[in-house]
């Protein structure tokens, strides 16, 4: 079966969080952001880009564990990534900086100030890095 890759309709948002559930994870939709989800009939990967100063910040990325491997989470970051204007900023483990290199995003730490502020308070209680894909 093929996987669709696109935004999640506002009165979907329950699916998105029952998938996050599902997946034992605390992640959850964020109203203020734009959900995105690849779907195999049931969603099996999703993130979500919040809009910050110029660009967009991505966070919640998630693949169901049968989906991994199998390019998914490239595949929905690409297609998210595409669909707004301005830069991407993410925060992630330095393990999985790799990945996210491979999809165009650097090292880099010239942050609007309401994510340079939430970095901040991350980093207290784990390693992050910030990382940008330029438009």
């Amino acid at each position: 079966m093929s996987i669709d890759y696109g935004p999640l309709a506002a009165d979907l948002w329950p699916l998105l969080n029952k998938f996050y559930r599902e997946q034992r994870s605390s992640m959850r939709g964020d109203k203020a952001a734009q959900a995105w989800v690849a779907r195999q009939g049931d969603i099996v990967a999703a993130l979500n880009l919040t809009p910050v100063a110029d660009g967009h910040w991505l966070t919640g990325l998630l693949v169901a564990q049968a989906c991994r491997g199998q390019g998914v989470a490239s595949a929905l970051v690409q297609h998210a990534a595409a669909s707004v204007a301005g830069p991407v900023w993410l925060f992630c483990d330095p393990a999985l900086a790799g990945f996210y290199q491979r999809l165009g995003f650097t090292e880099h730490y010239d942050l609007p100030q309401a994510l340079a502020d939430r970095l901040v308070r991350y980093q207290r209680t784990k390693a992050l890095i910030a990382m940008l894909l330029k438009p």
